[in-house]
């Protein structure tokens, strides 16, 4: 009898729990934590369907299943900051806390990371999860070399440059299990965070591209409880900063009307600030200051809801306009909106596809169906450029979706080669026509 024929293995739907918001409830007959590849493996030759489970950080059924779901948090973690050049190499998955508290200690760095460190690297990068940052893309630009156990067992592995490899990244789960990935990395580097209070939204967005430039990476949050005024402006700098561009940007927040912090600030109003990375300007090592929240932390208000949608930069003001308009309807459903910027990739399936573009997030409290019915006023609100996030709640039509990807043909395709036979189809990307 092999492990995975152990009981521990074993679970009914009910036990296979929630995902980390609460709102949803896996279906799986199956939960299976493989502690190798060879194990891995194993549960692969069996009965189907099957779906990976990472940090279960995702808002929608695009983890779940009614066949096995496969959790990768026992399989071996390995960091290799020697494999090449400017790059590290991850087997297993890892959150980003722990990758970025590794790479640190080796005198290394990603370029950005997501406002979370407890989100696992292979989630995020497969549903094309995200910072901040003008000149900064998602966390799965990063990616130059990504590796799979297919459902049949099959080791695959594309690199940066390969026909498939910018379709692959962002891969909705549907390809197979990730096992390896690697990275991009630069040398460690320091960042000071800072949170102004209060600025204009007529400024904001008379200013839009100076705003997102105040920092290496910036967010504007509002409870869209007031729609003179923005409750937050979190700008996180890369340091050192030029002397030039440190008076530029003090006279740019006059003309914001927007005021320094002196103490911390939570991004949800009256929150203790005790979860929050190290703000007031305190210089500090990137890990502990481009994520909002610290690892050894629950972040945010618990149970909540999430909606994203990324317009292209060039809509970015219109769209911003169009949720203000719709302010009344949104906050009283709202625990709070972030705003960011995302550079442009090729990458098949990603929200930057293409074009540079903004988020406009929504963390919501968890009133599933009054959010629910809330969504689509939103959505017809935004440009039809707009695309949803993939592991959060949105309400666009599929066709629309498919629609709004220039390569979901190709992408299409490269599932039927990888997965001929479904059996990491799910009921998410069968509505999508996966």
């Amino acid at each position: 009898m092999t492990r995975l024929d152990d009981e521990r293995n074993r679970v009914t739907a009910t036990s296979a729990g929630a995902n980390w918001a609460g709102n949803l409830n896996y279906r799986a007959s199956r939960v299976v934590r493989p502690t190798s590849i060879d194990e891995l493996r194993e549960v692969l030759a069996g009965d189907g369907p099957f779906r990976v489970l990472g940090s279960r950080h995702s808002f929608n059924d695009i983890a779940d299943t009614e066949g096995t779901l496969i959790e990768t948090a026992d399989l071996p973690v390995t960091i290799d900051a020697s494999s090449a050049p400017g790059a590290v190499r991850i087997e297993g998955s890892p959150r980003y806390g722990e990758l970025a508290s590794a790479l640190h200690a080796g005198g290394l760095a990603l370029g950005n990371l997501a406002s979370l460190p407890h989100i696992s690297v292979a989630g995020a990068v497969a549903t094309g999860t995200h910072g901040s940052g003008d000149r900064i893309g998602s966390l799965a630009s990063a990616v130059r070399a990504i590796a799979f156990i297919t459902a049949t067992g099959e080791s695959r592995t594309l690199s940066r440059g390969d026909a498939d490899f910018a379709g692959a990244v962002v891969n909705l789960g549907a390809l197979g299990v990730v096992t390896a990935l690697e990275l991009d990395v630069e040398p460690t580097y320091d960042v000071a965070q800072t949170v102004y209070e209060r600025p204009s939204w007529d400024a904001v967005l008379a200013e839009y591209d100076a705003v997102t430039a105040l920092g290496s990476s910036v967010s504007v949050f509002t409870t869209w409880a007031s729609t003179d005024r923005a409750d937050q402006l979190w700008v996180k700098r890369r340091l050192p900063v030029e002397s030039d561009a440190a008076a530029a940007s003090a006279a740019l927040i006059a003309r914001l009307g927007a005021t320094e912090a002196t103490v911390a600030r939570h991004p949800l109003p009256g929150m203790v600030a005790d979860a929050c990375t190290a703000q007031l300007g305190e210089p500090g090592p990137w890990h502990e200051r481009l994520p909002h929240f610290r690892l050894d932390f629950t972040p945010s208000a618990g149970e909540e809801l999430q909606s994203e949608y990324l317009v292209p930069r060039a809509d970015a003001v219109a769209a911003l306009e169009a949720m203000r308009g719709l302010a009344a309807h949104i906050a009283p459903l709202l625990q709070v909106c972030e705003v960011r910027s995302v550079r442009a990739d090729d990458l098949w399936l990603s929200p930057a596809y293409g074009t540079d573009v903004v988020g406009i997030h929504f963390t919501w409290k968890r009133e599933q169906a009054a959010v629910e019915a809330l969504l689509p006023t939103i959505e017809a609100a935004l440009p039809e450029t707009a695309r949803p996030h993939w592991g959060k709640v949105f309400t666009v039509d599929a066709d629309e979706v498919r629609r709004r990807y220039p390569r979901w043909a190709d992408f299409a395709a490269l599932r039927e080669r990888f997965d001929p036979e479904g059996r990491f189809r799910n009921a998410y990307t069968a509505r999508l026509g996966l």
